[in-house]
């Protein structure tokens, strides 16, 4: 009998490749500007609903236009990250950017939640 493949499973084959004992294997890019933003084993991966704004915003874009991502790179200490640029806060959100070409939103902090930076693994680009 076979079984139904639930969410985890997933997102552990969509994913599995970039995830070696619960850390990036590999390191974090811009998709952009291939600017470096964080280094292998540096990041936890995270299931989470978080909802980011489109990165190419459409001319009459209303601001809530974006999309409820679920997979993450969570990092609890913002000075681990190699180049990372950050939003004005609005509503103790401040979104994540490339520190380079300032592409993104790439990932969200909320700063009532002081150790906890995600990055979305859909928005980065992943190589040694």
């Amino acid at each position: 009998m076979m079984s139904e493949a639930t969410a985890d499973d997933v997102s552990q084959n969509k994913f599995g490749g970039m995830v070696v004992g619960g850390k990036n294997k590999t390191k974090i890019y811009c998709q952009r500007c291939s600017s470096l933003i964080l280094l292998s084993q540096k990041a936890s991966k995270k299931e989470k609903e978080l909802f980011l704004p489109h990165m190419k915003k459409k001319p009459n874009a209303a601001p809530e236009d974006g999309e409820t991502l679920n997979d993450f790179w969570l990092v609890e200490d913002m000075f681990t990250f190699e180049n990372l640029g950050f939003t004005n806060t609005v509503d103790n959100i401040k979104y994540l950017i490339c520190a380079d070409c300032e592409v993104g939103p790439i990932g969200v902090h909320d700063t009532r939640q002081n150790k906890q930076f995600y990055i979305a693994l859909d928005r980065v680009r992943h190589a040694d």
